[in-house]
């Protein structure tokens, strides 16, 4: 390949990650401000035509889950109001408040991005994984001390928080028990904290 062609393709290359760095963001911005979550919509917010965007997503969920992914704090970030505290009970109902307020701001792609993961059951690659990284970290104070005395109740704890600190959680208070947004995350917080009280205290005090 001579100069031209090859400064030619290297200008292919970088308009098509323009393109699709503008379709990502766009995407971003109608998530954060509630706006229409379509393709066509998020087209027509990063000026593409809906055929350039499919070629660069196939499906909307993959867009979100990209979109949404450059807007995950690391779990130290996240939690960083309780870094200090030793308590994981404060700390996880903390974890838990978090996630819950991270969804009820993204609302429509969060519910998106579950119906995909509905239709094509084990498709977990399509769900930003920030949940898994909050219960550990929130847990970290006695990880150790509950994995020595009973690595199978640190295993149970973890699961129990991974179905309270979710997004499906959240929404179900939400259209099942309705719920208004202040009252869902506070019942997610306080079954977090009681989940993991009630695990501290079968482990006969880990918490020091």
């Amino acid at each position: 390949m001579d100069a031209t062609a090859a400064r030619a393709e290297g200008g292919r290359v970088n308009q098509k990650k323009r393109t699709r760095d503008a379709i990502v963001r766009a995407a971003a911005e109608l998530m954060l401000a509630d706006g229409e979550l379509s393709m066509p919509a998020i087209a027509a917010a990063a000026l593409v035509s809906e055929a350039t965007a499919y070629r660069h997503f196939p499906d909307l969920a993959g867009l979100l889950r990209e979109a949404m992914n450059d807007q995950l704090p690391d779990p130290a970030t996240a939690l960083a109001a309780v870094a200090d505290s030793p308590d994981p009970v404060e700390r996880a109902g903390y974890a838990a408040e978090f996630l819950a307020r991270h969804v009820l701001a993204r609302q429509s792609a969060v519910r998106t991005m579950i119906a995909a993961t509905i239709a094509k059951p084990g498709a977990t690659a399509m769900r930003p994984g920030l949940r898994v990284g909050l219960i550990d970290y929130a847990l970290a104070p006695v990880t150790d001390r509950l994995a020595a005395a009973d690595p199978e109740r640190l295993a149970r704890l973890k699961q129990g928080l991974s179905v309270v600190i979710s997004a499906e959680a959240v929404l179900s208070l939400l259209d099942l028990s309705g719920l208004c947004a202040e009252e869902a995350v506070a019942s997610v917080a306080h079954t977090a904290k009681l989940l993991t009280s009630a695990a501290m205290s079968e482990a006969g005090g880990a918490q020091e």
